[in-house]
């Protein structure tokens, strides 16, 4: 799994990933009496001082009967267990927010992004370790990385003309990609497929980590290990991940649904979304950038 938010998740991991299982043990025979119990009376056998009739529940009238066959069968909303619609409604809720305080930012204060980016990386690591959803946490993580995100985004504008429309284009094109690519079946989420992804994501990470740091330590100046032609391929595969992460998503999210967890999940599953929108928007943003410099 790649994607910590599915990954930690007792709900949303994938079956085939976790470890042992409950043992299958033999029962004994119907009508045995339970071990160590070998005085209990036979089964059948009215208890001691008793007779069959004189307790237990009353008889449900033919009235009684009727009326609960011919209620309606319980929906998802009665037994509260999560729904795509539930998915879908945190999710947009939460990308609605995400666009006003990062809109917001880039009009008002966009120099203080990196106190948005640090916040958000704190509040993003506690959501994603939690076992409970937190309503409040996932909302305030979604406010810091708007102050993030409006703010990196005026940052680039200002730099690159026109980078910001195409990389949220870019977003959205890729996520209804990954999408219609999921729901068609032409992707298949296989261990196969999630150890790749998990393997190339790590190497990205690491890559990036390696940058980083010449950057900083002033070996490299510019885009450092991005500039030219290899960053721009490196783009494209930090893209590519992203979009493979956005299916691995998807097959998270179906797993809750077809196994009926807690409608509370559905925070923990638009969360997991935005966190990888997010990543997105900000390959596109850094590989259009490149692409702009390298005019």
């Amino acid at each position: 799994m790649s994607n910590p938010v599915f990954n930690n998740s007792a709900v949303f991991g994938d079956p085939r990933n976790r470890r042992g299982g409950a043992a299958t043990q033999q029962q004994p025979a119907y009508g045995t009496p339970p071990q160590g119990q070998a005085g209990a009376p036979a089964y059948g056998t009215p208890p001691q001082g008793a007779q069959w009739g004189q307790h237990g529940a009353q008889t449900a009238d033919a009235a009684t009967l009727n009326q609960m066959y011919d209620a309606p069968s319980a929906t998802t909303a009665d037994t509260k267990r999560l729904t795509y619609d539930d998915v879908i409604m945190k999710t947009g809720g939460l990308l609605a927010l995400l666009v006003v305080v990062a809109a917001a930012t880039w009009v008002t204060v966009p120099g203080i992004w990196p106190i948005g980016a640090i916040v958000g990386l704190v509040l993003g690591l506690v959501n994603a370790f939690k076992r409970n959803p937190s309503p409040l946490l996932i909302t305030l993580y979604t406010v810091a990385q708007g102050v993030f995100l409006g703010g990196i985004s005026a940052y680039y504008e200002s730099f690159y003309d026109g980078v910001v429309p195409s990389a949220v284009v870019g977003t959205v094109a890729t996520f209804a990609a990954a999408l219609f690519l999921f729901r068609s079946g032409k992707v298949r989420v296989t261990p196969k497929f999630t150890r790749w992804l998990l393997i190339a994501m790590v190497g990205y990470l690491a890559f990036s980590l390696v940058n980083v740091v010449l950057l900083m330590f002033g070996a490299l100046d510019g885009w450092g290990l991005r500039g030219g032609t290899l960053g721009i391929v490196i783009s494209l595969v930090a893209v590519g991940l992203a979009a493979a992460s956005l299916i691995v998503d998807f097959d998270s999210i179906k797993r809750g649904v077809e196994g009926g967890v807690p409608a509370k999940f559905a925070w923990s599953a638009a969360f997991g979304l935005l966190v990888t929108l997010i990543w997105l928007y900000l390959e596109f943003l850094r590989l259009f950038a490149i692409l702009q410099s390298s005019d």
